[in-house]
């Protein structure tokens, strides 16, 4: 089936079921907001588009498509001829979908959406607003999954263990800080829902989405019992004998919600956000919900220093793998594919000690393509990379020791002097970032602007963030910290041990895309009578490109900071280098 075959066949099942509007977002039964596995992908089924954001709404005369700008351009050439309509997150006149859910759904009339996949938070107040209309939601029943003939199954894959010398806490040691937190409350239970969290404070990795070594399960935490929840099939005897030895009892998946059904009178520290709602309709009313973030959030997100010791190293293996291919595609005189060119990548990154899997699909795209954010380069559909422009690589790798994301923007040949002063005008607004220092209590909110000034003063913007959290050996997007604009979301402090990407671009749709991206890391820096400041290190090692640079536009201070920073990254990773590649980095890494 086409697309609009897809919905033409959803609005006989709403009208089956007297439902006049129909919702599907991208999460997961966890609520992840972006990767997820394939059997998830409802919202990229019945739409046509692939990208990892967004919902789909369909209604008896309407189906739309709301993303944000990172996807923009390849979501008009994915819906182009279908029924869905492209609505733009966070430009002038387009609704909110929540909005939009409850505005067209009619007097006396019925919502519907797959509980399992939207959260507690958002059902209640879907319900609380609907009430008001005298409307009512269907939500134990996934109509897309009536269409799907071909639906990929649940994941399976084996579950494995992260050694503590590579997490640097035991499972005791952590399973102890929560429940101290749990008392701290005065709750009861924890329940995990988030996918990231049990594979954290079990030190448990797997592989149930493509590029993020994690696992489906849920876990509950009381103050004397721990309870991991997991497909049987994903277990070996060496992991569940681990679990028995760290007295935690592990049952099916599915037996969280009769679980929770039997919890009574119990104080439950839970993220409504992160609930769905179908797990929630398990809880007796008699129970307490402290509905706040998970305490593994945080405790996720800063990093302790066997973790900051571990990711480093796993940084220089980076950059050897980094600055090899930068080498050998310099070398290229031939046009060649961007699947190539990424193929090649991968084999290099695939070399480094303890390498485990890309931390996401390579972004290989050369000139107009590199305007589409999250563009992917396949077999099917791809541009050759000729000898001019911009090449953008956007790339990572997860090791048993860290994660890294890294985008370079390569010279591939001859460039313009408009493509000069816009690549120098995205580095001098990475720089700005890069060398902020700033209170203890500053969120990335406050920081934002940095990056974006140089462009700003052009009236040129990037429609997405400037940076986001990266896990230890889990999702390179990982909350709860961030770099961008307005508070779509609570603010959250930036505090040492965390880290964040530094990742400005230029986007110009048909034309190119140029984004530069480092991880940083927070560390303390002066304390004085204003009280604790803080600023970045930089992890990631690669050189910027200088002959993509006008040095006019930069000033004494930015070049001193690049002169440094190559210096830095000469030096590191010399050792590691074959003297011809060597050679190289050391003329790419002159003083400026």
């Amino acid at each position: 089936m086409n697309t609009n075959e897809k919905i033409e066949q959803l609005r006989s099942y709403m009208k089956e079921r007297h439902i006049d509007v129909y919702y599907a977002p991208n999460e997961d039964d966890h609520l992840s907001e972006e990767y997820t596995a394939p059997y998830f992908q409802s919202k990229s089924f019945i739409s046509g588009f692939s990208g990892e954001s967004g919902c789909v709404i369909v209604t008896k005369d309407f189906a739309g498509l709301w993303t944000d700008g990172r996807y923009f351009t390849q979501a008009e050439k994915e819906l182009a001829g279908s029924f869905v309509e492209l609505k733009r997150m966070g430009q002038e006149g387009v609704e909110d979908p929540i909005d939009f859910l409850v505005e067209h759904t009619p007097e006396n009339g019925t919502l519907g959406f797959d509980g399992t996949v939207v959260s507690a938070h958002i059902s209640k107040v879907l319900e609380n607003r609907l009430k008001k209309k005298g409307a009512k939601m269907h939500v134990h029943e996934d109509l897309i999954d009536l269409i799907w003939k071909d639906r990929p199954s649940m994941p399976k894959e084996k579950l494995f263990i992260l050694p503590v010398e590579y997490t640097g806490k035991s499972v005791s040691e952590k399973l102890a800080q929560v429940r101290d937190e749990l008392q701290q409350k005065g709750a009861d239970y924890l329940v995990i829902t988030s996918i990231e969290d049990p594979c954290w404070l079990f030190n448990i990795r797997g592989n149930d989405i493509a590029h993020t070594p994690v696992s489906y399960a849920f876990a509950l935490i009381g103050l004397k019992q721990a309870t991991y929840y997991i497909d049987f099939d994903k277990l070996t005897p060496e992991v569940s004998q681990y679990f028995k030895a760290n007295q935690v009892s592990v049952k099916a998946y599915d037996a969280l919600y009769e679980d929770l059904k039997q919890l009574h009178d119990q104080v439950l520290l839970c993220d409504m956000n992160k609930l769905n709602a179908y797990l929630y309709t398990a809880l007796d009313t008699s129970n307490q919900i402290i509905d706040e973030p998970s305490p593994l959030l945080k405790k996720r997100a800063v990093k302790n220093e066997v973790e900051i010791r571990n990711t480093k190293q796993a940084h220089i293996k980076d950059g050897v793998a980094m600055v090899n291919f930068i080498y050998w595609l310099k070398q290229q005189d031939k046009v060649m594919s961007e699947v190539e060119i990424q193929d090649h990548l991968y084999a290099l990154r695939q070399q480094g000690d303890l390498y485990i899997e890309p931390s996401f699909n390579t972004i290989c795209a050369y000139g107009e393509n590199a305007a589409m954010m999250h563009y992917a380069a396949t077999p099917q559909s791809f541009a050759n990379v000729e000898r001019r422009g911009f090449l953008l690589v956007d790339s990572g790798g997860t090791y048993y020791d860290g994660t890294t994301d890294i985008t370079r923007t390569i010279a591939v040949g001859a460039l313009t002097e408009e493509e000069k002063r816009l690549y120098t005008l995205v580095l001098k607004g990475h720089l700005s970032l890069s060398n902020a220092k700033f209170l203890y209590g500053t969120s990335g909110n406050n920081l934002d602007i940095l990056a974006r000034r140089p462009l700003w003063d052009l009236h040129i913007d990037y429609q997405c963030g400037t940076g986001h959290g990266v896990g230890h050996v889990l999702s390179v997007h990982e909350g709860p910290h961030t770099i961008r604009p307005g508070f779509k979301k609570p603010p959250v402090a930036l505090e040492e041990g965390m880290i964040v990407t530094n990742e400005p671009g230029v986007y110009m749709p048909g034309k190119l895309g140029i984004r530069i991206e480092n991880e940083l890391l927070v560390v303390k820096s002066e304390k004085n009578f204003y009280g604790q400041f803080l600023k970045f290190d930089t992890l990631t090692l690669c050189p910027y490109e200088v002959e993509a640079l006008d040095l006019s536009l930069l000033n004494e201070q930015e070049k001193e900071w690049i002169n440094t920073y190559h210096a830095f990254v000469y030096e590191t990773l010399k050792p590691y280098l074959s003297t011809e590649v060597a050679t190289w980095l050391k003329k790419v890494t002159e003083r400026i």
